[in-house]
């Protein structure tokens, strides 16, 4: 997906959110061992690590990938 008419500084991006309420969310091993209960949809280990902490955390993980999408769970394809 080509998305040349979105720039940002990643710094600012980050402070703007941090500034506004939104907070990190931590990887921690609660999630990476709740990636081996996830079926074989996709092989990218970031993107299940991704789909695994949004299902321990309870909260919807926005993907604009079709494949992770497909994965049960709090994931809404956009």
């Amino acid at each position: 997906m080509d998305r040349a008419d979105f720039s940002v500084d990643p710094h600012l991006l980050r402070r703007g959110l941090l500034d506004n309420g939104y907070s990190e969310l931590p990887i921690l091993s609660k999630h990476v061992v709740a990636t081996g209960t996830l079926p074989p949809i996709h092989k990218d280990p970031f993107d299940r690590l991704l789909v695994a902490q949004a299902i321990v955390e309870g909260i919807t993980l926005l993907t604009a990938d079709a494949r992770v999408a497909e994965y049960p769970g709090p994931v809404q394809y956009v």
